[in-house]
């Protein structure tokens, strides 16, 4: 790096903030310590003592009105300091720009987040936190429903027991005998079902845990539901087990089972009263429909939930798949990871990549809250994410799971450290009145989403969908409008507006560019 010999103005600037003005003298103490610093910085090769000497004379300046001269430094002598540091440092960064710029900026950034930072254990606490209370939950319940070590760590086993009446629930969990009677109410019309792992991921303490939200229906399921509404996708099934709202995106609905029912199912009117695996006349006559239609590049398996699919049934839909040319990608949708994590053996993990390896293979999950993430099902996402193209979670917004600030960027920090991608966030459906009691404005929802920019990573931010006809973006443009060439833009996280220079129309439309210049 070439050596410079001149201040920039962020160094100019900052040097006149610091020796103009009035200056009064101070004590001998705080003399004696700058001038020990003063000492280290001139001495040493440390880009770091000059950064602390001049962050504690700013200090001083704007607190105690005192100037760098009050211990002697001349300003010649802060110039040789700014240099000295301007050329120490491996990119050139001045004094001025680090010290009254970029500590000020990161100063304010931290500002924003540390509200954030310490409620987000208390307010939302990730299933990690959590772990030793939920292992005592385990145990509480293994004991209760009777269940060895063998039946716990298989999924067979969590599927066997899995709480599925009033009567076992008021076993496993301390709830009041009116919310049992809601309960035996709503199990009446709709299936309720919670394996005993993920019954154990609920604080029994918490009548607003946010897993009990999710697992355990309320009257307001009763109570909501007003006329009946035809079933999701009805108008957009143009074959047996096809949903097609895109025209190069098909759903094949493999099965109606999951391993836990959610209170805020989308496909509530599908589920019914009994499991089933459909006829391999069905999913043949699905296979052919994708098959005849070569515009069709992506396909989701779901129902239900891919993953209660016998490994046999999935292994062949899969290398049906894989077989058709024109299909390029395929999707798994599962809830599976979170709520019986133990289905994640090695004979699972051995479709996906057999089936990753001919063409992507994407694993798609919802996880609402951060407390649905505990070691087991870290540990489950980690192996999946090893073998196949990616894994991206689809939440939805719902009332007092997550919808505040706090509850969901924590969500997607904690998914994102889990190996799992923050893709989308759903506002809860409209179509479905049972769960209607649980939706959030969209307002709200964009001011989370818009709220997390600039505070989190940006890949920890999802997108905010709506599904009317297909999935409708919600945020809120930051577009506010042009100056001449610029466009003028509002940083969601502070409401600052800023001047963005957009691409030269005429140079955007020259089509002699690049190498087509020397033709």
């Amino acid at each position: 790096m070439l050596f410079k010999e001149h201040l920039d103005e962020y160094t100019e600037d900052f040097f006149d903030l610091l020796y103009s003005g009035e200056h009064r003298e101070d004590s001998a103490e705080d003399a004696s310590r700058v001038w020990e610093m003063i000492q280290k910085a001139q001495s040493g090769n440390c880009v770091q003592d000059i950064v602390d000497l001049f962050l504690f004379l700013k200090q001083a300046r704007m607190e105690k009105g005192l100037s760098p001269e009050f211990t002697g430094l001349a300003r010649s002598d802060a110039v040789g300091l700014a240099l000295k540091h301007q050329n120490l440092d491996e990119h050139g960064v001045s004094l001025g720009g680090r010290v009254n710029q970029a500590a000020s900026i990161v100063q304010q950034a931290g500002d924003r987040v540390n509200s954030y930072l310490e409620a987000r254990d208390r307010e939302a606490p990730s299933g990690m936190l959590l772990w030793e209370r939920i292992q005592e939950n385990h145990s509480r319940i293994r004991e209760v429903l009777g269940m060895s070590m063998q039946d716990w760590d298989s999924f067979s086993g969590q599927l066997k027991y899995a709480i599925e009446s009033p009567q076992t629930l008021e076993s496993i969990l301390n709830l009041p005998p009116r919310a049992l009677e809601e309960v035996g109410r709503v199990t009446r019309d709709y299936r309720m079902r919670l394996t005993p792992y993920y019954a154990g991921l609920i604080m029994p303490e918490r009548l607003d845990d946010p897993v009990l939200l999710q697992a355990v229906p309320t009257g307001e399921m009763v109570d909501n539901a007003g006329i009946e509404i035809p079933p999701v996708a009805a108008d957009h099934s143009p074959a047996r087990l096809i949903d097609q709202f895109y025209p190069r995106v098909v759903t094949i609905k493999a099965t109606n089972m999951c391993a836990m029912y959610c209170t805020h199912c989308l496909r509530i009117a599908h589920i019914g009263k009994k499991d089933r695996i459909y006829t391999e006349q069905a999913y043949g006559e699905a296979l052919d429909y994708i098959r005849r239609d070569t515009r069709i590049r992506d396909v989701l398996i779901t129902g239900g939930d891919a993953f209660m699919l016998p490994n046999k049934v999935l292994r062949n839909i899969l290398a049906e798949l894989d077989s058709m040319d024109h299909v390029r990608l395929k999707r798994l949708g599962t809830r599976i990871p979170v709520t019986t994590p133990q289905r994640v053996d090695q004979e699972l993990l051995d479709i996906l990549e057999e089936s990753n390896d001919k063409k992507p293979l994407r694993v798609v999950t919802q996880i609402n809250t951060a407390q649905e993430i505990t070691p087991v099902s870290r540990e489950a996402f980690k192996q999946i994410s090893r073998v196949v193209f990616a894994v991206l979670n689809q939440a939805v917004l719902l009332k007092g799971i997550n919808d505040t600030f706090v509850k969901m960027a924590h969500l997607c920090e904690t998914i994102q450290e889990a190996y799992v991608r923050p893709y989308y966030i759903f506002n809860c459906s409209y179509r479905n009145p049972q769960f209607s009691h649980l939706r959030v404005p969209v307002e709200k929802g964009r001011d989370i989403v818009e709220g997390m920019y600039g505070n989190i990573s940006g890949d920890a931010i999802p997108r905010y969908i709506a599904t009317a006809g297909g999935k409708i973006p919600l945020h809120r443009s930051n577009v506010l409008g042009r100056d001449q060439g610029d466009i003028i833009l509002q940083k969601p996280w502070s409401g600052e507006q800023v001047k963005y220079p957009d691409a030269d129309p005429e140079v955007y439309s020259e089509s002699r560019w690049g190498l087509k210049r020397y033709e």
